[in-house]
């Protein structure tokens, strides 16, 4: 399918489609074509839908079935010009799930159990601002504004800029770990606007697997057993935020949702607006 993936991408480009999220779509497009033996501009809708029920029936997760879809409907509505055979095509109503989160003592112990300088501050990061991993591991110098206590974000989810805030002591710890990690010496390089904020051993990009090992091995040195994964530390910034009395609408642009409904589910896990929430049998028996 090369002629139709260089067509796709070429209208990606258009589009304003992020790097990555061409990536996911041409991968989506070849896993569909390599399962069903016949390229896209052979196929016809019953193709496509035996292919969703099998996705479906083999029990592909939310996520992954949510790209293939979207990838599904901009090769055969934008590239070939076909949106019949994707009409019928939505992403099925799925259950939202309460996100999981750590406790403020548990994230302490965590974040102190890194054995990596590298991944503490970057998974503290992280958790203050409520940063995707991939996210996080885009980052340059350029993108920390001191004087104006913000952080850019320029590779976000479907290729959207936005602006987080930079605590005072976020700041300290992204210096203090630049100095002692990524410019060691006594006598450090002054910060390049194009380097990385964080990178791997040999300079490149840091490695977001790498990283998930990293977090793994510290809860298991930290001793916390519950599931936790980047994700956790992003929904933990989003509580602890609800919690303080941050506006909903303003949590939502920090974390870079679409739909305000996305965030929403935060309010299911907020222990301060549950607390604060009047009891109606308080309000019928008279105080003693």
């Amino acid at each position: 399918m090369s002629l139709v993936q260089d067509r796709m991408l070429r209208d990606m480009e258009r589009a304003g489609r992020a790097p990555v999220t061409q990536k996911e779509y041409i991968a989506a497009i070849r896993h569909m074509t390599e399962f069903l033996g016949r390229p896209p501009e052979q196929l016809e809708p019953d193709d496509i839908r035996a292919w969703d029920d099998e996705m479906h029936r083999r029990g592909h997760g939310r996520d992954w079935l949510g790209v293939h879809v979207a990838a599904l409907r901009f090769l055969y509505r934008v590239t070939l010009c076909r949106p019949e055979m994707v009409s019928f095509l939505v992403a099925r109503k799925h259950r939202r799930r309460i996100p999981h989160i750590l406790s403020e003592m548990e994230t302490g112990r965590l974040l102190a159990a890194f054995r990596e300088r590298r991944y503490h501050a970057f998974f503290s990061l992280i958790f203050d601002t409520g940063l995707r991993i991939s996210e996080a591991a885009a980052l340059k110098a350029e993108d920390i504004d001191r004087a104006g206590g913000l952080i850019y974000v320029r590779c976000g989810k479907g290729g959207k800029e936005r602006q987080v805030k930079l605590g005072e002591t976020l700041y300290r710890l992204l210096r203090a770990y630049w100095r002692e990690v990524r410019m060691p010496g006594p006598h450090p390089v002054p910060l390049s606007k194009e380097s990385l904020l964080f990178a791997s051993n040999t300079g490149g990009p840091i490695s977001i697997g790498g990283a998930q090992m990293a977090l793994q091995l510290a809860l298991k040195d930290a001793g916390i057993t519950k599931r936790a994964t980047p994700h956790t530390l992003r929904h933990g910034f989003a509580t602890s935020q609800l919690d303080s009395g941050t506006d909903l609408k303003v949590i939502q642009a920090q974390l870079g949702h679409s739909d305000i409904r996305t965030t929403q589910v935060y309010l299911h896990v907020s222990t301060r607006l549950i607390r604060q929430a009047p009891s109606p049998l308080d309000a019928l028996t008279p105080p003693p």
